[in-house]
């Protein structure tokens, strides 16, 4: 049975893009956590499953040699779609997945347990999942320690994700450090490539900054003298900062 369609899969994968996780190297930190998996619920198979589109991509595994498989044929798409964990004591005995080739061929699954990754936006984007080749069972303990696990699996995404914006924005922050040209007339700012933009256009490629737009009392007396009249008090005075 193919995984259920989820309703939020758009906002799940764009959670899933923003940490800038997936096809990238083998980390100890997670390595660490499958490792842990695989010993507390001891289990041959360990897996930090993170499910695309199209495809479940391993950032971390013990137990198995393939990175990847379908997303058709995952478990771990049927785990994210509930926000508990998913248990299969013996995938024989399950409709869902009997047919399933993970089953009838290599690596011959006949239980998981997968835990979702649910992100603080409240989506789940992939498991921290465990896999037996024989049914079984886990035990209160062991199953609450893989659920302790799966939060640490992503804790560790929203640290990279964290830090990686911090160093972007202290590179921003460097850049902004130097001279910029700025025309003393119409205040437009030269970039690096020898381009005038407006100053909005400049902060928005250099900086998480967007502009709303008004008019300062001085503008407002000068361009709209009417509407000054309206809205400003007539004894108020604007000072400008001097250049």
């Amino acid at each position: 049975m193919k995984p259920p369609v989820l309703t939020q899969e758009a906002k799940r994968l764009e959670a899933l893009r923003q940490y800038q996780i997936l096809d990238t190297p083998a980390e100890q930190a997670y390595d660490d956590i499958t490792a842990l998996a695989a010993f507390i619920c001891d289990v041959p198979i360990a897996l930090i499953s993170l499910v695309e589109e199209h495809r479940q991509w391993f950032k971390s595994k013990v137990g198995l040699a393939v990175s990847e498989t379908s997303r058709d044929v995952s478990f771990c798409a049927h785990a994210i779609a509930q926000p508990e964990t998913l248990v299969i004591p013996d995938a024989l005995l399950d409709e869902r997945f009997v047919d399933n080739q993970l089953v009838t061929c290599a690596p011959n699954i006949r239980f998981y347990a997968g835990v979702p990754l649910v992100t603080p936006s409240g989506v789940a984007i992939g498991t921290l999942c465990v896999i037996d080749h024989q049914p079984r069972q886990l035990s209160p303990q062991q199953l609450k320690t893989l659920e302790a696990l799966a939060r640490q699996v992503v804790m560790q995404l929203e640290l990279k994700r964290t830090s990686a914006q911090l160093a972007d924005s202290l590179q921003k922050l460097k850049l902004m450090e130097g001279l910029i040209p700025i025309c003393s007339y119409c205040k437009g700012i030269r970039n690096d490539e020898g381009f005038w933009l407006t100053v909005e256009r400049f902060m928005a490629a250099h900086g998480d900054v967007n502009f709303t737009h008004g008019v300062c009392d001085d503008c407002m007396r000068q361009q709209f003298p009417e509407v000054a009249d309206v809205l400003l008090p007539r004894d108020s005075v604007q000072k400008r900062p001097e250049s």
